[in-house]
């Protein structure tokens, strides 16, 4: 039995496109099963104490585009630190990921674009019909699975999944919990395939 890990990611968080590719190497190098877990970011920043970046203190704020412009490099990227349509309601490109797993897809090469939609070409990634022919572009019935993001059935997933990350201690984006242990951020990546590699037992908060 391969080993699972819960991904919890938002095509609205430059830290989960940042670190998507270098998390999928981990997932073949080590054969493992994800979950894939979209999640709103805003309630569950406000859930676990977080704040929205723009109420952020300025010194954060800019620390995070420094951040940005060094793992940018570090990664090998190429995107813009503020695209033209950021922030926006990830709601339904983030169902779309839902709704083809639903439907028995492999939603990956449509990540993919979606993270780059996102923050490569500037695209509007709330807007239905861009979302399609994103989906479409990757190989899946876009207009289909954006139509069915937009359910109710999709969004009381969406809404699971936050109630999951609540109870699993996430609390951003992206979040890899493997055997109930947190690695939050792309910066954790190295660390999980240490985890992977050694085989340990999960570390817990209760010591």
């Amino acid at each position: 039995m391969p080993r699972q890990v819960d991904y919890y990611f938002s095509f609205q968080s430059p830290w989960a496109y940042i670190g998507h590719g270098p998390f999928r190497k981990v997932v073949s190098t080590y054969d493992l099963k994800v979950n894939l877990k979209p999640v709103v970011l805003v309630d569950l920043f406000s859930e676990t104490g977080g704040l929205p970046l723009m109420k952020r203190h300025p010194v954060r704020q800019r620390y995070r585009m420094v951040e940005l412009q060094r793992w940018r490099d570090k990664r090998g990227l190429t995107f813009h630190l503020q695209p033209k349509n950021w922030p926006f309601n990830a709601r339904l490109a983030d169902g779309v990921v839902i709704a083809a797993v639903e439907a028995g897809l492999d939603p990956d090469k449509y990540m993919r674009r979606a993270f780059a939609a996102v923050w490569e070409d500037q695209l509007n990634m709330a807007d239905p019909e861009t979302i399609a022919k994103v989906a479409d572009a990757a190989g899946l019935p876009g207009k289909k699975l954006a139509e069915r993001s937009a359910s109710e059935a999709i969004g009381a997933v969406y809404e699971q999944n936050r109630q999951d990350a609540i109870a699993s201690d996430v609390f951003g984006s992206p979040v890899y919990v493997l055997d109930g242990e947190v690695f939050w951020g792309q910066d954790r990546i190295e660390l999980l395939a240490d985890a992977l590699k050694s085989g340990r037992k999960a570390y817990s908060s209760q010591v």
